[in-house]
């Protein structure tokens, strides 16, 4: 029976972090941005968040947020930049890939896994923020090539950092919070 849910979609779990996410992710990009002097690109502590959620979740979920949650924030200025919604939602999605190799679930991170996940969210973040964002940019709203990329290694630069740093110690946290795998034995 399990299985054949599992089989029709996103379970209500993943519906339900799918809407808290987003959420939360929203209230951060919106309210907690740090410009950085590069126009309209922020330190954004919400890729922290998107870390966790994906990490915990995984790619369809970490997907959905990142899509839904910087819709939202870019509706509240106008319209949404499509070509950087859809880099959050592909940077949500590679981050979900994690959630195999992380097993938060199992409450037990090594550095040796921290330091896995940290290497990935680099590529996660060039694929994102290096390709996805600029080419999208270039392709869908004819902007200069020299002002999307010098916004896409800013962001990429910021974003490595705000997951290395605020991501780290959520998924930490997160781990420190749960009991270990099989640490519950029967007498």
């Amino acid at each position: 029976m399990k299985e054949s849910n599992k089989k029709a979609g996103l379970s209500v779990r993943s519906v339900v972090a799918t809407g808290i996410g987003a959420a939360v992710f929203f209230i951060l990009m919106k309210y907690i941005a740090i410009p950085t002097g590069v126009p309209n690109t922020n330190v954004n502590v919400a890729e922290g968040w998107l870390a966790l959620i994906a990490g915990l979740f995984g790619p369809v979920v970490g997907f959905l947020v990142g899509i839904i949650g910087h819709t939202l924030t870019d509706a509240t200025y106008g319209a949404p930049w499509w070509s950087w919604v859809l880099a959050d939602g592909v940077f949500g999605l590679l981050l979900g890939f994690s959630k195999r190799f992380l097993d938060l679930e199992g409450g037990d991170l090594s550095t040796k896994k921290l330091v896995q996940f940290n290497v990935w969210q680099v590529i996660a973040n060039v694929i994102a923020w290096l390709l996805v964002a600029p080419i999208g940019d270039i392709l869908i709203y004819k902007q200069p090539a020299n002002k999307v990329f010098l916004q896409g290694i800013t962001a990429t630069i910021v974003n490595v950092l705000s997951v290395a740093i605020i991501g780290s110690i959520l998924l930490i946290a997160y781990v420190k919070s749960r009991p270990k795998k099989n640490s519950l034995r029967s007498e």
